[in-house]
């Protein structure tokens, strides 16, 4: 038995939506009855986030003439958005590009250490206190991760694994690629600038606080989504949401928001984000699935 990803029914003989890769009861294997983001979220159709539909179920010109925009600008720079061309592949995809980037940059990091040293890593792939005026590495600091510790890399990517798909299919590779990027943002420069204004200085680098905004999303879409720990230990997700909360909560008071080299406050910035967004999803009735595993954590900066 098979649980619909929209009501959670279960289903013996279950539907998979080939726009979106959700699964579905009979009741809910349309697209339109289970609020599949082809239908109207991807605001692109036959763009890079096409959703295969065709254009006219959008309904709006301005929508139309947005999307032909968007893929004269690609087809310029000699990207197809076709379903077999390069572009295409983005269309569901995300949560995998993400991963292979993050793992791309991640020798990278080594390479630029070999030629530069320190500064031109930081240069590179560090949101720092002495460096904000760098606005690429609002972005690079997302995907760099501590090269001297393996296992931030390697939580924030099996996190990323397991939540991000379920994300995406709720909302599209588009605005999952806005959020991931966007939430990560924001978490790095809250982190940076609340040290700043109390006369401290600091850098980070990570996933992790747009990774916690996709956490936040599912504790609002499915609190009592059971996650596995350590691929051993069952929990709710609200729960695990919750501690992690309350120790970065706790950590931060007892010993400032870069407690134990880690960027405390991007964390809650990130989970922040999402939790807001998941609110609005919900007022929209999205729904997620019912268990799930993850496991696993991690200095060119603070973890995040």
């Amino acid at each position: 038995m098979v649980r619909c990803d929209y009501c959670g029914q279960e289903e013996g003989m279950p539907y998979q939506c080939r726009h979106c890769g959700g699964t579905f009861c009979s009741e809910h294997r349309l697209p339109e009855n289970h609020d599949c983001p082809g239908l109207g979220e991807w605001d692109d159709p036959g763009g890079v986030f096409d959703s295969g539909f065709d254009a006219s179920v959008s309904g709006s010109s301005t929508t139309e003439r947005s999307a032909s925009r968007g893929r004269n600008l690609l087809s310029r720079l000699g990207i197809s958005t076709g379903p077999g061309g390069i572009g295409g592949y983005f269309r569901r995809n995300m949560t995998y590009v993400f991963l292979a980037i993050i793992w791309i940059v991640f020798p990278l990091e080594f390479v630029a250490f070999w030629l530069g040293g320190t500064e031109l890593f930081r240069a590179i792939f560090t949101l720092s206190s002495d460096n904000l005026a760098y606005v690429w590495t609002w972005v690079t600091s997302i995907f760099a991760h501590s090269p001297t510790g393996f296992m931030h890399i390697l939580f924030n990517s099996i996190v990323l694994y397991f939540f991000g798909p379920i994300v995406e299919r709720k909302v599209g590779s588009k605005n999952f690629a806005i959020l991931f990027v966007g939430s990560g943002i924001v978490a790095g420069l809250a982190q940076v600038l609340a040290t700043v204004a109390v006369g401290g200085t600091t850098s980070v680098l990570g996933a992790s606080g747009a990774i916690m905004a996709l956490m936040g999303v599912l504790t609002v879409l499915n609190p009592n989504l059971r996650i596995y720990i350590y691929f051993i230990l069952p929990m709710p997700l609200w729960v695990a949401t919750a501690l992690f909360a309350g120790y970065s909560v706790l950590v931060s008071t007892a010993g400032g928001i870069g407690a134990g080299g880690v960027a405390q406050l991007a964390h809650l910035a990130g989970l922040g984000i999402g939790l807001l967004y998941g609110s609005y999803l919900k007022q929209r009735g999205k729904g997620a699935p019912k268990q799930l595993q993850i496991g696993g954590r991690g200095r060119g900066g603070r973890r995040r």
